[in-house]
């Protein structure tokens, strides 16, 4: 997989068996308009083609942002009808990100804001750099959330906390986020994107039908009842005994040697 042009609004590369996508509008935070939604979903599904590949990292262009958040210039003037076709996109991304085969591991830094990290939030995890700031401030300019946002922040630290932050727009450390529980880690910025780098390669080298089924099982579970999402579970795992990888991930372990993962 070779790196996209670098007119692109995002860039994708294979380092091994782990893809790196990059939001690619420095010059602007990588604040996100239609047509950067489109090319980060089209970068993925890039990723997503390419049997290689077994996890992938989100990470913004330049030493600015992640993605600041939504262009602002670009819809300021929209009306009811526009607004919805724009978060269509947005949306359409965070979906295809939550159900990627792929686990994504958001690399954040300088700002990630609004839609910016509404777009970290569809990620399996987060890692951040000190220095970091996050945020929701869509009340200070008339609108909320409209990514997903009120949703997977909830899901993810509680309905009284999601609307202390979204409710005020105030911007929080990467320190704050890990405290509250949405950001897995803070690392120093030179050390962020080694550090993601390092989890999706550990990542890359289990099952790759069992990574996705785990993932699979955790997003659709934990919203259902218990006796639902234990189903599932239970579905997901037997499911896996007819497959390759679970014949010799079982024989290498009796083995003692390590096995040789085919993703069928």
């Amino acid at each position: 997989m070779s790196a996209a042009p670098s007119a692109a609004r995002a860039l994708v590369s294979r380092d091994g068996a782990v893809a790196v996508v990059t939001i690619n509008r420095p010059e602007a935070r990588n604040a996100l308009d239609a047509e950067t939604f489109e090319a980060i979903g089209q970068a993925f599904a890039e990723a997503e083609r390419d049997a290689q590949v077994r996890c992938a990292i989100l990470i913004g262009a330049g030493d600015k942002a992640f993605a600041a958040g939504a262009d602002i210039k670009a819809m300021a003037e929209a009306d009811p009808t526009g607004a919805d076709v724009l978060v269509g996109h947005a949306q359409r991304l965070a979906d295809r990100l939550e159900a990627s085969r792929l686990p994504v591991i958001a690399a954040v830094h300088g700002f990630a804001l609004g839609g910016g990290l509404e777009l970290a939030l569809a990620c399996d995890f987060i890692f951040a750099a000190r220095g970091a700031k996050l945020g929701f401030p869509e009340v200070g300019l008339g609108v909320i959330p409209g990514m997903g946002g009120t949703q997977r922040l909830a899901r993810r630290i509680g309905v009284p906390r999601a609307r202390e932050l979204i409710y005020r727009g105030a911007l929080i450390d990467a320190e704050e986020a890990v405290r509250l529980g949405f950001v897995n880690a803070v690392l120093e910025p030179d050390a962020l994107l080694p550090r993601a780098r390092a989890v999706a390669a550990e990542i890359a080298t289990r099952a790759p039908l069992a990574v996705a089924a785990a993932k699979q099982v955790l997003r659709r579970g934990v919203d259902a009842a218990l006796d639902a999402g234990v189903s599932l579970e239970r579905h997901l795992f037997a499911s896996l005994f007819a497959t390759h990888d679970q014949k010799e991930g079982m024989r290498a372990f009796i083995e003692k040697r390590a096995p040789q993962w085919t993703g069928t």
